[in-house]
């Protein structure tokens, strides 16, 4: 899959890479430099473009972050929801969760770090950031694994923080290839499975 054309929907043949090249590049830029060091100036030349030409998709900076954000949020969503069923047990369906995101991260790491950069700015409050599909999928396998009595009540908050708190903390650890010991370490399914386990225990009621 190639994740800077999927990030392209709309864009006019002639142009499919030149635009590809700006998202890419954007992403690359604040990951590297942070927000505040995007702009559309040196985007343009980091990309081979006029900056003229960056105006004719996007209508200012805003509106290149939004549009980043959500397009990197549907590809997410894309891998989040691939063979998940909100009908799964709570074990089950946390697992294929896991699985899926850690797909999408080991395949596109640098979105990965631009996601978390958005997901943990302000601008994740803005009214053009849409998650709804997602966020949908996720409540009703929340509510269906509450009704079955797999799964204590508590705000969405805690519940994100216990279920995938821990798995986030190992992708960083595999994505920095170090232990708490400061040696290697590589994320397996063994490790995954041990981790899940203790999870789903914490969320029982």
């Amino acid at each position: 899959m190639n994740i800077h054309l999927y990030l392209c929907p709309k864009m006019r043949i002639r142009d499919e890479n030149k635009e590809a090249a700006i998202r890419k590049k954007a992403i690359e830029m604040i990951v590297n430099e942070g927000f505040d060091g995007l702009s559309m100036a040196k985007l343009a030349k980091a990309a081979g473009v006029s900056p003229a030409t960056i105006y004719i998709y996007y209508k200012n900076r805003e509106d290149l972050l939004h549009q980043l954000f959500n397009d990197s949020q549907k590809a997410f969503a894309e891998y989040g929801l691939r063979n998940f069923d909100p009908e799964a047990t709570l074990e089950e369906g946390l697992w294929r969760q896991w699985k899926n995101r850690l797909e999408f991260i080991l395949e596109h790491p640098i979105y990965f770090k631009f996601f978390e950069q958005f997901r943990n700015s302000h601008l994740i409050n803005h009214k053009n950031v849409n998650m709804a599909e997602f966020r949908e999928s996720m409540m009703l396998f929340v509510k269906n694994a509450i009704k079955r009595g797999e799964l204590a009540k508590m705000e969405p908050e805690i519940f994100w923080s216990v279920a995938y708190g821990s798995f986030y903390s190992l992708v960083k650890f595999h994505l920095q290839e170090k232990k708490m010991m400061n040696e290697s370490f590589k994320i397996t399914d063994a490790k995954l499975k041990q981790t899940l386990k203790m999870v789903v225990k914490a969320l029982k009621p």
